[in-house]
């Protein structure tokens, strides 16, 4: 037994609740104010610290500003979604590593080599682990996107193995999400969608 007092927490401030919560919107428009390098580097700075299975962090992204890039990545997208993503100063195409075992000694030192060698022959259940934990970073990184002060516009509408035979091929790298980051333009947000009823998404035991 302890006296120990348990570590107090800090709380996050209203502000700062409604700034990633309950203020937040995915932006359908963007202003044509630059986002730089730095801004984007922040994002990934507070994302990488998401939690994820036995730390593995399967989680990578690839950052496209360029025109070339941004037509490149278009081409992929439903029709829906190519105008707004033109007109993004920034686009985080968010993609898991199938092989993310091979990063365990450095991220899990104390077992690392023997979990890259569980996992090495085990290449659906690798594959599954990294979809699920980098969907779970993913949360994360809309996160810090709105803690960077930028808005975020994730789609899930888009050709994956397009995306992956433009960009990642030859790689271990797999696409899941495209997400805009920029400053809000031009009536940015859809009217506020319902969210489900508390006593239909709770439940106590």
């Amino acid at each position: 037994m302890t006296d120990r007092e348990p570590q107090a927490l800090d709380v996050l401030d209203d502000t700062g609740r409604k700034l990633l919560f309950t203020d937040a919107r995915t932006a359908n428009t963007f202003a044509p104010q630059p986002v730089g390098e730095d801004e984007l580097a922040m994002i990934w700075e507070l994302a990488r610290w998401s939690p994820s299975a036995a730390n593995g962090q399967p989680l990578r992204v690839l950052f496209v500003r360029t025109p070339e890039g941004k037509e490149r990545l278009v081409r992929q997208l439903d029709d829906g979604n190519k105008a707004k993503t033109l007109s993004a100063p920034a686009v985080a195409v968010l993609a898991y590593d199938a092989d993310f075992h091979e990063q365990m000694p450095t991220v899990f030192p104390a077992r690392g080599e023997m979990l890259r060698a569980a996992f090495a022959e085990q290449t659906k259940k690798r594959e599954g682990i990294a979809a699920y934990n980098s969907a779970l970073q993913t949360g994360v990184f809309l996160l810090a996107v709105r803690a960077a002060g930028l808005a975020a516009g994730p789609m899930a509408g888009f050709d994956r193995a397009g995306v992956d035979k433009e960009f990642f091929a030859d790689t271990s790298w797999r696409s899941h999400l495209v997400v805009n980051i920029g400053h809000p333009g031009d009536s940015p947000w859809f009217p506020r969608l319902p969210r489900v009823p508390v006593e239909d998404a709770i439940a106590w035991a």
